[in-house]
């Protein structure tokens, strides 16, 4: 097996070329949803998340209905358009 393309190898802490740099593509991606509080979908309603998270790692997502839904019930009530 031979080599016939060139590997791209760089020290390290070298800045990137600009030819290197992703861009994103005119205006593709939305800017991300915000709810009431001011916060991102990600980062409401934290303690309904964590008992969902906890309950699901423990007893699989079938036991865990009524976290599942106390969770969507919150980000509902942030303005989040959950169904």
């Amino acid at each position: 097996m031979g080599s016939s393309g060139s590997k791209l190898t760089e020290p390290p802490g070298a800045t990137p070329s600009p030819s290197q740099i992703m861009v994103p593509v005119s205006g593709t991606a939305k800017p991300p949803q915000v709810g009431k509080s001011g916060k991102k979908i990600c980062c409401s309603c934290p303690d309904t998340k964590a008992a969902r998270d906890d309950c699901v790692i423990m007893n699989g997502e079938e036991e865990c209905k009524n976290f599942i839904e106390a969770h969507k019930e919150c980000l509902r009530s942030e303005g989040f358009d959950i169904r």
